[in-house]
């Protein structure tokens, strides 16, 4: 009897693996490792220090532009994931229906539409509304991350509510319960982990873009990710690189969170 064809069997495939890896993270690697150079270059190693660490947070416009970003983010993420967890109860606990694989699609297209399509038609709306309205201020920047980061959140919570057992909800209907009483007693702490997984996904996104923002912001909004955009094409300093890797391990950790919650079994 023929032994099934396993791609971990394949000849070059573990090489392969790993020398993508290895591209993959070896230029973060070394960006982490020039974080905590003691000298003013960038391609030259003089030491350990967190001088740069402590230059970045004594400059007022890069405290200005992280503040900027979380009160962006965690709105906007918050926003987001109550929009999806109402948009995934709405496509998972109703019978299908024509129309329905239409409706989840558009709900994921901004996934694959390229993000500069997203940003220029989001700028055409919002340039309109500021004519008209006259308001400038963060509420353009919130919204649009919002519209942005609606179908990050909503992968996640969807499937949760996919995987979860209908049992109790229908239990709890047929003992006469309210529908809004199952939901907050039933579906809402059995969803929880997912709505935090798609919180933090979403917070992640928003935190971390940069052209939406590019596109939306007006004069004195930067967020620290287009700041840091904005030095990079004057001069690049190992305050950059400090800045960067504060960003890689809040990235990282949120990322790892989400992943741990997101294999919570209940």
């Amino acid at each position: 009897m023929a032994r099934p064809h396993s791609v971990r069997h394949q000849r070059g495939f573990t090489f392969i693996a790993l020398l993508c890896f290895f591209l993959l993270y070896l230029p973060m690697a070394t960006m982490v490792v020039f974080a905590f150079n003691a000298g003013n270059t960038l391609g030259e190693l003089q030491g350990f220090s967190l001088r740069w660490f402590r230059a970045a947070w004594q400059n007022d416009q890069i405290v200005a532009a992280l503040l900027r970003s979380l009160t962006v983010a965690p709105v906007a993420a918050f926003l987001a994931t109550v929009a999806a967890t109402m948009a995934a109860l709405a496509t998972t606990r109703t019978p299908p229906y024509r129309g329905l694989a239409t409706k989840v699609a558009f709900l994921n297209q901004p996934l694959v539409v390229p993000e500069i399509v997203t940003a220029v038609a989001l700028l055409v709306v919002f340039s309109r509304i500021k004519v008209w309205t006259g308001y400038t201020g963060l509420g353009y920047l919130i919204a649009a991350h919002t519209a942005f980061c609606i179908p990050f959140a909503y992968l996640p919570i969807r499937a949760r509510l996919e995987g979860m057992d209908l049992s109790l909800e229908r239990a709890a209907a047929d003992l006469y319960a309210r529908p809004w009483a199952v939901f907050r007693r039933i579906t809402l702490p059995l969803l929880w982990p997912g709505i935090l997984a798609g919180f933090m996904l979403a917070f992640v996104v928003s935190l971390d873009d940069v052209v939406i923002t590019e596109f939306i912001k007006s004069a004195g909004q930067e967020t620290l990710p287009t700041y840091m955009l904005g030095q990079l094409r004057r001069n690049v300093t190992p305050e950059m690189n400090a800045i960067s890797t504060v960003f890689l391990a809040i990235s990282v950790a949120v990322v790892s969170l989400f992943f741990l919650l997101n294999r919570k079994k209940t």
